[in-house]
């Protein structure tokens, strides 16, 4: 089991027990099954951004603190240069560089995300997601095909979208080429900070 997933694992379950939250308080949290929580906390299924978002909100704490164990500490600005987002990569192999992981009390997760071609989504029902509060998403590079809550549309470098993230959402890459995109994920006003 990669190391890394085993370190949010043992965290997640670590602030589950300190927090006094059961088991099931946390599935439904995270709005998914029991089953599939403790597939999570056990460290044998890969983190999703918005599993993540949802454990972070339930335990009051940053969504960095769960992926690297370390309070973000900057209250000012801060940079993040070229290539060095906080890098993880998750849904059948999306890459998420959060680029603000240092600034303490974010407002909004920003990422830059890569989304890859498959010929085999291409026909295939989008897999989809919701976590509570809005999200921003503007393609720098490539094709992205979005359903939000079963409303599609086909964005392009330039296109933007911004929608009630709680609806059912999810995207892919289309016309032959990987996507590239920003996403800014704003959770649900009192979230956490």
């Amino acid at each position: 089991m990669e190391t890394r997933l085993t370190e949010i694992a043992e965290r997640i379950k670590g602030l589950r027990e300190i927090c006094d939250f059961t088991v099931e308080e946390m599935a439904e949290a995270a709005s998914i099954s029991v089953e599939e929580y403790l597939q999570y906390e056990s460290g044998t299924k890969d983190f999703s951004v918005t599993f993540l978002s949802n454990c972070a909100k339930k335990f009051g704490v940053d969504i960095i603190e769960l992926m690297t164990g370390e309070n973000p500490h900057l209250t000012e600005f801060t940079v993040v240069r070229k290539g060095n987002g906080l890098a993880s990569k998750r849904r059948a192999g999306f890459k998420y560089d959060h680029l603000a992981f240092n600034f303490k009390n974010k407002i909004a997760e920003p990422f830059l995300v890569e989304a890859p071609y498959s010929e085999e989504e291409q026909n295939a029902p989008i897999h989809l997601s919701s976590h509570e509060g809005q999200e921003f998403d503007y393609i720098l590079s490539g094709s992205l095909k979005v359903d939000i809550n079963g409303h599609f549309q086909v964005l392009n470098a330039g296109d933007a979208i911004y929608y009630d993230s709680s609806k059912p959402h999810g995207m892919i890459a289309v016309n032959g080429e990987k996507c590239v995109f920003l996403a800014f994920v704003m959770p649900k006003q009192g979230g956490n900070k």
